[in-house]
């Protein structure tokens, strides 16, 4: 294997549409125009989108509880590596350090995202396996942006201008408001969307 190290930005997060209730994890290379999407499955979804909007949920989730069990025992998450990409299933590993060891240990591609945003450490991949699955997508408006596009778990589900959507009649006073509640009431989904709709506002 090419043993070249490639750092991947996160792009986004949107709908699956091969696979009903997954999402797609959109991966791009730094220095590119390479992307790699990944399917994971709602739950780590939510935690990555959460985490890259901001949210703060009122009691930790799974990942913000791996990052204050490392803190607690001094282990520090150096970076982590998608290593592996076999049958269309990508493998990754986390690379932490205790006492100047370096420990690497397995991990999903999701939950390896959601802990690496966490504990603020870069994500690489290497060249052979960007070379195999990477491909060149328009985002159209996240290519606008300046770094990597935070978008929710909900924002290309096909909401947008569609009349069924509720919150295109509230103010932002009210989207605020509802998305106090939802974040404190731990319905991180709900929440996206407001966030979503507060961010097409603002634009």
């Amino acid at each position: 294997m090419n043993k070249q190290k490639v750092k991947l930005n996160i792009l986004g997060l949107s709908y699956s549409q091969t696979q009903s209730g997954a999402y797609a994890l959109v991966l791009a290379e730094e220095e590119g125009e390479r992307r790699i999407p990944i399917i994971i499955g709602g739950v780590e979804a939510q935690s990555i989108a959460i985490k890259l909007e901001g949210l703060e949920p009122p009691r930790p989730l799974t990942h913000d509880l791996f990052l204050n069990f490392a803190k607690a025992f001094h282990v520090q998450l150096l970076e982590v590596v998608i290593y592996k990409l076999e049958e269309g299933i990508f493998y990754s590993e986390l690379v932490c350090v205790k006492n100047d060891e370096v420990v690497r240990i397995d991990s999903r591609t999701s939950d390896a995202v959601a802990l690496a945003l966490r504990f603020n450490c870069p994500i690489f991949t290497y060249e052979e396996i960007l070379a195999k699955a990477g491909i060149v997508l328009d985002f159209g408006d996240a290519k606008d942006a300046n770094g990597p596009v935070t978008t929710s778990a909900s924002s290309t589900s096909g909401t947008k201008g569609t009349p069924d959507n509720p919150l295109v009649t509230k103010s932002l006073e009210e989207l605020q408001v509802m998305l106090d509640e939802a974040v404190q009431s731990e319905n991180y989904e709900k929440a996206s969307k407001i966030r979503d709709e507060i961010n097409k506002r603002d634009k």
